[in-house]
């Protein structure tokens, strides 16, 4: 499929244009950022396994009824994915309270959620994706009831799903961030999962150690990137393409240290 014009580039990834009106071209960038992109880095190799890692998943919840907009990959940093109307909203789950809950609510880090626990930020980087309530998404008509009650089925089934894949390698999923969207079908608006699942939107720890599988070593300056990533790929059993990548060297980090929202 040939790329066509660039139509989207943010902090993780660029959208092109192809031939079809209906599909586009994802296309995985190295670029670390952190704390609304206070903290910014390059670190070479990282797109190539979010891209695997972000397929892999997506289509094994495509294999138990979640639609989302990957179409295939097309290589080691490129999808073909459905365009989609992009909600607003940055879903974020939690099964373990750590990050911002804990330091909003003075939660021990760590505390184990009772129940999968769904807040919403407002997608908007300028104003630092500020906590919302789902009044707000009704007031502002970013998505309806319908919408967001079927959302929020699809996000349990994913956050059981995804419980239950990691358990099995051996990793504890603490929180992610989801992405839905609306594409037509049938004349009507459909909704699907959206954005990528990678260790750049997921909290990933060791079930025995908790050592952080995530972006967490670059937000908190713990190193070895890379290794963390490569171990999540290798567990998921999906890096025989391209073994080379835990060779990769992370770049130095020219990063500006700022304190978080």
């Amino acid at each position: 499929m040939k790329k066509g014009k660039k139509l989207y580039e943010g902090k993780a990834k660029i959208i092109y244009a192809t031939q079809d009106k209906d599909l586009v071209i994802q296309y995985f960038k190295d670029d670390a950022t952190a704390f609304n992109n206070q903290k910014k880095s390059t670190i070479e190799g990282k797109g190539v396994l979010n891209n695997r890692i972000s397929e892999h998943i997506l289509s094994n919840l495509s294999q138990i009824g979640i639609k989302n907009h990957l179409v295939k990959r097309l290589n080691m940093r490129e999808q073909i994915i459905k365009l989609v109307e992009i909600i607003p909203i940055e879903f974020i789950v939690r099964n373990v309270a750590t990050g911002s809950l804990t330091k909003r609510l003075g939660i021990e880090d760590g505390t184990v959620l009772k129940e999968p626990l769904i807040e919403y930020c407002l997608k908007d980087d300028n104003l630092g994706d500020p906590l919302i309530a789902e009044e707000h998404i009704y007031a502002f008509e970013w998505a309806n009831k319908k919408e967001i009650e079927k959302i929020k089925k699809m996000i349990l089934r994913i956050n059981d799903f995804m419980i239950g894949m990691f358990r099995g390698i051996g990793i504890k999923l603490i929180d992610f961030k989801l992405e839905f969207g609306r594409i037509k079908s049938d004349g009507k608006d459909e909704i699907i999962l959206a954005d990528e699942i990678s260790p750049d939107t997921c909290r990933l720890w060791d079930s025995v150690t908790d050592k952080k599988l995530d972006k967490d070593r670059f937000r908190k300056d713990l190193g070895d990137l890379i290794p963390a990533y490569t171990e999540v790929a290798k567990r998921l059993g999906i890096l025989h393409e391209q073994s080379n990548v835990s060779a990769v060297n992370v770049t130095k980090l020219s990063s500006v240290k700022k304190k978080s929202k």
